[in-house]
């Protein structure tokens, strides 16, 4: 279906796991955190997303795709260090949330590609990765993220105690 290989279509489920459970928890709990059932959810979904598009070279050999599955999983280490201690002291808490978030939206740009290279059948929207209708809505996207971000970085710092006087605390 849609010229996707076996490997590619349990790619694509595996995907669309990872894309519920991480949008499910922004809008739970407003960040994807390995710390809720979703966000666990979304996190090994994303690996496996990865890991299973090693194994897909629909456009030739080690490509954009590929390097964008290393980058996520790069990505995803830094978001589980941050969550797991003080690695990068009181900025944790914000990077685990920025990390978790950026690799939402590089589960978008693959998606987007793959989607909309194939659909509407026989009138695709993008005529393949370089199309600059497809480069627009990716920068959307960007510009989502980063408004995204700072709106979670914006509601932990109000959630966060305010440090005492002499510097302890927060």
């Amino acid at each position: 279906m849609f010229g996707l290989t076996p490997l590619g279509t349990i790619h694509t489920a595996i995907s669309l796991v990872a894309l519920v459970a991480g949008f499910a928890s922004l809008i739970r709990f407003g960040e994807i955190s390995a710390r809720h059932p979703l966000g666990r959810t979304y996190v090994w979904a994303t690996v496996l997303t990865c890991l299973t598009g090693f194994g897909i070279f629909q456009r030739g050999g080690f490509g954009a795709p590929h390097a964008l599955g290393i980058l996520t999983l790069a990505v995803l280490a830094i978001a589980a260090l941050a969550g797991r201690g003080k690695l990068f002291g009181r900025a944790s808490r914000a990077i685990e949330m920025i990390a978790y978030s950026t690799t939402l939206f590089f589960h978008m740009i693959p998606g987007l590609t793959e989607t909309f290279t194939r659909v509407p059948v026989g009138a695709p929207w993008f005529t393949g990765p370089e199309d600059p209708s497809l480069q627009k809505a990716v920068g959307v996207l960007f510009v989502v993220l980063v408004i995204g971000c700072v709106l979670q970085v914006r509601g932990l710092a109000k959630r966060s105690p305010a440090p005492l006087p002499g510097g302890v605390g927060g």
